[in-house]
């Protein structure tokens, strides 16, 4: 065995049950390039073997282009070495390339002025001369039993999505020699379009989908006539072997994989904590299929597997849901900590309120569900017109809406990026505005030719500061505006019944669109002290 290949030796004396590590002299002179740039040059290198990982070399700080290195903020923490700090080369060139134990308990003294590199980063290790394959650093390869499983105590809980966990779940699959060919996780979820997420990837292009499956698939032939059917309903698992004479294709999906040259196919459930179903698919393409080593390995790992999944489920759950109940930005802001009674910021911003005129007959003259219908069909356009246009809908009140056109660096804070600008904030209001009128008198237009009377409203426009936050009860809150813009915006749109318009605006608000306006004068508001001249807005 030549020096060049003794870094890639595993230790085999650390395999026991005890766990702990050496640090020995590496007697061979050792070079390492990254970037196109020698970084390390060495005779001192030292070799770290730790129970069931992969030796690691670590070289002497004098050793070592540490002027080419910029620290960064990554810390990591070992229980028996300490806490690591990381260094780039240069700025970004190669992130978070060398790691260091600044400050490791006596137990661990000696790796103390020692770095190491992720080798996966690095272009050459040359030792004695001859340049050799990088050494396998913890990150990158297992000697667990299991060639996946150290990879999924290790690396997969640091993955961020559910679809880099997918690909990489591949990628894992194919290193550890399995035929993979299609990949898919199928996860039922709570949205009110979505019922279930699918991750797919597929060898053939390389490529990692996430599919967003509508409610509307339950009634699909296809999905019917799926594997995932009977296991979903708790029927266990599904394998059918497809490089066989007669194979049993009593799903529709066998028969296309079989035609673009799949083998064999498995589906098997994947749990959750509280008993939820979802299914893991895999398709093989090479002959004979799934070894039962190939098939063992994944089954032994499938109850922590879907633990990760159901962490990336519960937080697309707790967005999806809190975007469906508090909207989009409000849920994010929640989502990022504002979660107290109390919470929240001072805004300025365009305030729009709306409410459906007549409701209390209708409601009366109506059939219950006919009346819930008709409701929708009026927030789907006032609501929907304000989401398309960049406005956030923050309560449904009654027969009533209130959404508000944020602008961005109000309150003291700089702007976010893609924040509205306030022409833009009332622009936008307006185009909301025009883009409901048109709404509305699409669904009309279709109750007249039914019979049945048109849909009327009340819109009012206006601009100014309010709180943005939680308020409510110690346990109930909700996260609206308050503030005397809001209250006016309120008092504003009373006014369209009485002045029998649909859309109403301030002076605030009208000053900016003169073409688009008409005065009608000053009226007093229930509750603002002053009166104040009202604009009817021309749609």
């Amino acid at each position: 065995m030549n020096a060049a290949s003794q870094p890639l030796e595993a230790t085999s004396e650390l395999q026991s049950s005890e766990y702990g590590f050496t640090f020995t002299q590496f007697p061979h002179h050792v070079r390492v390039e990254a970037a196109g740039i020698a970084i390390a040059d060495s005779r001192q290198v030292m070799i770290m073997k730790e129970t069931r990982l992969p030796p690691v070399l670590y070289f002497p700080r004098a050793d070592v282009r540490m002027d080419l290195m910029t620290p960064t903020r990554l810390r990591t923490i070992c229980p028996f070495k300490g806490n690591a700090s990381y260094w780039s080369l240069g700025t970004g060139a190669v992130d978070n390339l060398m790691w260091s134990y600044e400050d490791p308990p006596p137990e661990a003294e000696q790796i103390k002025g020692y770095v190491a590199f992720y080798s996966d980063l690095l272009d050459k290790l040359i030792v004695d001369g001859e340049t050799a394959e990088t050494p396998h650093l913890p990150h990158a390869e297992s000697v667990y039993s299991n060639p996946l499983l150290g990879w999924l105590l290790r690396d997969a809980p640091q993955l961020e999505t559910a679809r880099a966990l997918t690909e990489t779940l591949a990628e894992q699959m194919l290193s550890a020699g399995i035929p993979l060919w299609r990949l898919a996780v199928i996860i039922p979820t709570l949205h009110p379009q979505v019922n279930a997420l699918a991750y797919r990837w597929w060898r053939k292009d390389d490529t990692t989908e996430e599919i967003q499956i509508p409610h509307g698939v339950l009634t699909d032939p296809r999905y019917l006539n799926s594997p995932l059917v009977p296991i979903f309903e708790g029927a266990g698992g599904v394998r059918r072997r497809l490089d066989i004479s007669e194979p049993m294709l009593d799903y529709g999906i066998l028969e296309d994989l079989l035609a673009e040259g799949a083998t064999d196919y498995v589906a098997m459930p994947m749990t959750f904590t509280d008993g939820q179903i979802n299914v893991l698919t895999l398709a093989a393409d090479r002959r004979g299929g799934f070894t039962t080593s190939d098939l063992g390995h994944i089954h032994e790992i499938i109850a922590l597997l879907g633990r990760l999944y159901e962490v990336h489920a519960m937080r697309f759950r707790a967005a999806s849901l809190l975007d469906t109940y508090l909207g989009s930005h409000a849920g994010a802001r929640v989502l990022d900590g504002l979660i107290k009674r109390g919470d929240g910021e001072n805004i300025e911003a365009i305030i729009w309120f709306c409410d459906l005129r007549d409701s209390t007959p209708l409601a009366e003259t109506m059939p219950r569900e006919a009346f819930l219908a008709l409701l929708n069909r009026f927030f789907d356009a006032m609501a929907g017109a304000v989401l398309d246009n960049g406005g956030q809908v923050l309560r449904f009140i009654g027969d009533a809406a209130l959404a508000i056109f944020p602008i961005g660096g109000s309150g003291g804070k700089p702007a976010e990026a893609g924040a509205m600008t306030p022409q833009e904030a009332r622009e936008r209001a307006l185009a909301a505005t025009d883009d409901a009128a048109q709404r509305i008198a699409a669904i009309n237009t279709k109750r007249i030719d039914a019979g049945e009377a048109p849909i009327r409203y009340g819109m009012a426009l206006h601009p100014g500061a309010v709180t943005y936050g939680n308020i409510g009860t110690e346990n109930r809150l909700e996260f609206t505006v308050i503030g005397d813009a809001a209250n006016t915006t309120a008092r504003i749109e009373a006014l369209c019944k009485t002045l029998d318009r649909p859309v109403l605006v301030s002076a605030a608000f009208a000053r900016h669109f003169p073409s688009r306006v008409e005065s009608l004068g000053r009226h007093a508001l229930r509750g603002v002290a002053d009166s104040q001249e009202i604009f009817a807005l021309r749609v």
